[in-house]
């Protein structure tokens, strides 16, 4: 999709070819150096982890409600379990922990205390804060802001398929390789197309343009070094000029009304895994997960917690990873984060995991290339992938 146009160009990963003498894609600099030795195991601290001293309820409740002032923390907020989900009807809040507190003799209640100090640690750790002082303020306002811009459903302009866009992304995410952008740029840019692809009208000619700028522009939010504007006119083999791309940037920008903030499930994906304790495996695979629903339309409806919360869930799931009791009840903690219903959970689930079971033989597998590298563990590779149904065993009505 390259050198000729949207439609008929040749792919840029040679993506021809078959599964085993296809080449790992050149990974970037963060991929390459950070989660590997950022997600191995760590120590837990047993003071963190003693038993507490448990408190009424009701005072526990007001206090509780008082610090977070939103429906933050699960199943503790008046208002908490009564919202809609994507498909519109009333649910109620679920933990990612499928069997509850039982059994977790190191952690016995929620303290709002520890999870806050769970939130800041990760914070620092990650890199995504300067002052640990606002890292509270600030979990709290990506959990307020993460629906500013989001979908009510999934419909797409009458001329664009869910097939259409879906070649549209793989390409994306061929050229963000390339480019050697960090993940943040890749997740806005599909953001930012999302939107334009809903609040601009666009011919399918100008698909691929479309596409280009909303990577441009997140690079430029998201990037110390652009690329020249004419490299990536050569990535579309000069179909487009200089002066329709910048013409497609101000139409952007102004149909989006220069507003280009985004909430990416990445980093909630990372924040939940950090507090959680998990493997560099559990991560890499959900980060796989979680990139695979970009290709997907039905996804642009879910909250990015809730995609990151699924992804992360479904990633232990195909693992199987002996647990540990410190493990789980770090886990546990973790699942404490609002992620919506239990049905919007084992949608996401259902979808990420027939997405997975297929994206070997799909003809947009730039992602499966991408995460079958000796850097990503080879999850993509995993045999337990194969089979979407015996990975979640029950409740397949939901695919």
């Amino acid at each position: 999709m390259a050198k000729t146009g949207f439609c008929d160009s040749k792919p840029l990963l040679d993506l021809h070819k078959k599964a085993d003498e296809r080449r790992a894609p050149l990974r970037t600099w963060s991929n390459a150096c950070g989660p590997i030795d950022r997600w191995q195991p760590v120590e837990v601290d047993e003071s963190r982890m003693a038993p507490v001293k448990m408190e009424p309820v009701r005072r526990w409740e007001t206090r509780l409600s008082a610090q977070t002032s939103k429906a933050i923390i699960m199943g503790f907020h008046e208002d908490s379990g009564t919202h809609s989900a994507a498909d519109g009807c009333v649910e109620e809040p679920v933990l990612l922990y499928p069997h509850g507190l039982q059994g977790l003799h190191s952690l016995q209640a929620l303290v709002p205390s520890l999870l806050r100090h769970e939130v800041e640690t990760a914070l620092e750790k990650l890199n995504l804060i300067r002052d640990r002082t606002y890292a509270w303020e600030m979990f709290l306002d990506m959990m307020r802001t993460q629906s500013r811009n989001s979908f009510p459903n999934t419909d797409l302009p009458r001329h664009f398929t869910d097939a259409t866009r879906c070649v549209l992304v793989d390409w994306l995410i061929q050229v963000h390789e390339i480019m050697h952008f960090t993940e943040d740029t890749l997740y806005l840019a599909i953001h930012l197309l999302n939107r334009s692809l809903r609040q601009i009208k666009v011919t399918t000619i100008n698909l691929q343009l479309l596409g280009m700028v909303c990577l441009f522009l997140a690079a430029k939010k998201e990037e110390c070094l652009l690329p020249e504007v004419s490299g990536l006119c050569y990535l579309m083999d000069h179909t487009y000029t200089k002066q329709q791309l910048l013409r497609m940037e101000r139409k952007i920008l102004v149909g989006l009304k220069f507003d280009l903030s985004n909430c990416p499930p990445l980093h909630f994906l990372l924040l939940l895994a950090s507090i959680a304790r998990c493997s560099a495996k559990v991560v890499w695979m959900a980060r796989y997960l979680l990139e695979l629903s970009l290709l997907e339309g039905q996804c642009v409806v879910f909250l990015p917690v809730q995609l990151a919360g699924a992804s992360l869930c479904l990633s232990r799931q195909i693992l199987q990873e002996p647990p540990t009791p410190e493990g789980e009840a770090a886990w546990c903690l973790a699942s404490s984060v609002n992620v919506g219903s239990e049905t919007a959970l084992l949608r996401i689930m259902h979808i990420l995991a027939n997405a997975a079971a297929k994206a070997h033989s799909r003809e947009t597998c730039a992602t499966f290339i991408k995460f079958s590298s000796p850097e990503t563990m080879n999850v993509s590779r995993h045999p337990g992938l194969q089979n979407a149904v015996g990975l979640l065993g029950v409740c397949t009505s939901h695919s």
